[in-house]
């Protein structure tokens, strides 16, 4: 069942600049007391769009997204505009609807339709009033998620079951888990053995594997004990100790790597694959780290958070072997069989790339969204990649990313329980709750904390409580 859709009716530049002038949403006006909090001292709040920096798109990124996505420059920017509102919508309602809560997604040329699912059909009118169109059905995402997780569990368990089975994701749009086999048999094999209901499940058949992409040179390449080459991602700080994320399967702890002028660079400080692919590199002091990725014709783009786009969110990646490319995030929380062993928590992506890219950047408009990890296909006749989101990554290893506008801070604790007070430089999931002054917040997406991004003054991230 499909509600209204509630879009501005002026176009392109000036209807833009006139939403962003007003203080409102491209894709709806929010309901004030749904948005709530103190207010800056001069001036409005922030829309959704301003805080991620979405009014205010690299050229590089427009003309990527124009090339790989087929739009105009307007559709370009009213895109980013449409997706960070979009976000900060969804925050609103996954809490608002609770366990009923089904998955979201945006749609359409301009991501101006966004989608809320929920389990009850009496959820339509909150969901309209938040400028959104409802999908009323059958199964929440936790149950959902909770299929996908005795899929991961057998897997685990036995490799040979989920071998020929190499992909399996919750697909929000359908309302179903989807299993990816290389044959029927094997992926209606591997959801009997997880004892999982064959009625919440999809297996669909795919020739292609997922691989990781480390053997050749990717985006800012680094070398890794003169053997291995892979891709700078983003850059990061923990104290006073400059480095940068990458992917696990690049490199083990004690590595040692040398930048693209192949001078020694710095040293893996920790690395996690399978099970994840991430890991950290700390740089000598001849190497500085900056809040920037590599985009077309080695221009550079500033990152300036890491706030977590929705499903169908544009996103563009950075690899020297298949230069800047864009697409579309298609699922997230992914779990992927490489012949390396399993890799869990992923976003697949349509994003094309080939070896080399591996550990390269991921950022939707000037949000970083993660580091390559791998996928199938090429940029000659296209493909799939997925990518380790890079929230988890700041999370894990206590970091800091680097960002334009702003200095990096030290990471407060990351234990989930440890921490009541809103800290800069902590890793919040959607759900997480703070205090800030005088006043409790709940935050509405994923992000890294930073100092112009407090509570009281981001709607888009933080609603009072």
């Amino acid at each position: 069942m499909v509600g209204t859709r509630l879009v501005g009716t002026l176009r392109g530049g000036r209807r833009r600049a006139a939403l962003l002038a007003a203080g409102a949403l491209v894709l709806g006006t929010a309901p004030a007391a749904a948005v709530a909090g103190p207010a800056p001292a001069a001036g409005p709040l922030p829309t959704a769009a301003q805080t991620l920096g979405a009014d205010k798109p690299s050229p590089q990124v427009l003309r990527a997204m124009q090339r790989d996505l087929r739009l105009t420059a307007a559709q370009a920017r009213d895109r980013l505009v449409n997706e960070a509102e979009a976000g900060a919508r969804v925050g609103l309602l996954r809490h608002a609807l609770g366990e009923r809560f089904a998955g979201a997604w945006v749609s359409g040329a301009t991501s101006d339709r966004l989608t809320v699912a929920t389990t009850r059909v009496g959820d339509e009118a909150a969901i309209r009033a938040q400028g959104a169109e409802t999908a009323v059905v059958t199964t929440s995402l936790s149950d959902l998620g909770a299929v996908k997780k005795k899929l991961d569990a057998t897997a685990a368990r036995t490799r040979s079951i989920a071998l020929d089975a190499p992909v399996w994701y919750v697909d929000v749009r359908a309302n179903r888990v989807v299993v990816q086999g290389v044959s029927r048999a094997a992926g209606d094999a591997f959801v009997e053995a997880a004892g999982v209901d064959a009625a919440r499940v999809t297996v669909q058949v795919v020739k292609d594997r997922p691989r990781t992409l480390a053997d050749v040179v990717g985006g800012d390449p680094y070398y890794i004990d003169d053997s291995a080459r892979c891709s700078v991602g983003f850059s990061v700080t923990k104290e006073e100790q400059q480095g940068f994320a990458t992917a696990g399967h690049c490199g083990d702890p004690g590595a040692k790597t040398a930048g693209a002028d192949r001078t020694d660079q710095g040293t893996f400080q920790a690395s996690v694959f399978p099970g994840k692919d991430m890991a950290w590199v700390a740089v000598n002091s001849d190497w500085t780290a900056t809040p920037r990725i590599r985009g077309e014709a080695d221009a550079l783009v500033d990152v300036s958070g890491s706030v977590q786009a929705v499903v169908g969110a544009s996103v563009c990646r950075s690899g020297s072997t298949t230069g800047w490319h864009c697409g579309t995030i298609q699922e997230e929380n992914v779990t992927v069989r490489y012949s390396e062993g399993t890799v869990d928590g992923l976003t697949r992506t349509t994003v094309c790339a080939e070896p080399g890219d591996s550990g390269g950047p991921y950022a939707s408009g000037a949000q970083a969204q993660g580091t390559t990890s791998g996928g199938s296909g090429d940029c000659a006749s296209g493909g799939t990649t997925f990518f380790q989101p890079v929230n988890p990554v700041l999370k894990e290893f206590g970091l800091t990313l680097k960002t334009a506008g702003s200095e990096s801070g030290t990471p407060g604790p990351q234990d989930d329980a440890a921490v009541d007070t809103w800290a800069e430089g902590r890793v919040y999931a959607p759900g997480a709750t703070v205090t800030y002054g005088a006043e409790r917040y709940r935050c509405l997406q994923s992000h890294q904390a930073r100092g112009a991004w407090l509570p009281g003054g981001t709607p888009a991230l933080w609603q009072r409580l």
